[in-house]
């Protein structure tokens, strides 16, 4: 597997833990809106070397995710403001145009500050 993306979060907002209740973690750059940081995990500028494609994993730490579905903004959003929602769901279907869906077997990740954030060609 070569690696797509690669991140280590720079900081957590306050609340940024409180989306894992919904299944989702929330990701942006410098650039986030005042309103959205305490529950966000920020990250520094960064841009994937490829396209992320359906079957490619996601790794936070030591857990690895398969990408079930990515919204048609995903990508761009991630390369040019380090957004993105991930959803811990499996859907096949993205619900957010800005969505990577994963599938979870197990426990959610609990990102930390410094946490590493890869995306892993299938």
């Amino acid at each position: 597997m070569s690696v797509i993306y690669r991140n280590q979060i720079c900081a957590v907002g306050s609340q940024a833990e409180s989306f894992l209740d919904e299944k989702m973690l929330v990701t942006f750059g410098g650039a986030a809106p005042d309103e959205l940081r305490d529950f966000c995990y920020a990250l520094p500028e960064a841009t994937s070397s490829g396209p992320i494609g359906v079957g490619d994993v996601l790794a936070i730490g030591k857990h690895r995710f398969p990408i079930t579905a990515i919204g048609a903004l995903a990508q761009r959003n991630l390369d040019s403001l380090g957004h993105v929602t991930l959803v811990f769901d499996g859907s096949n279907e993205p619900r957010l145009e800005g969505a990577l869906h994963v599938r979870c077997d197990g426990e959610l990740p609990r990102p930390q500050l410094g946490s590493i954030i890869l995306i892993e060609s299938a």
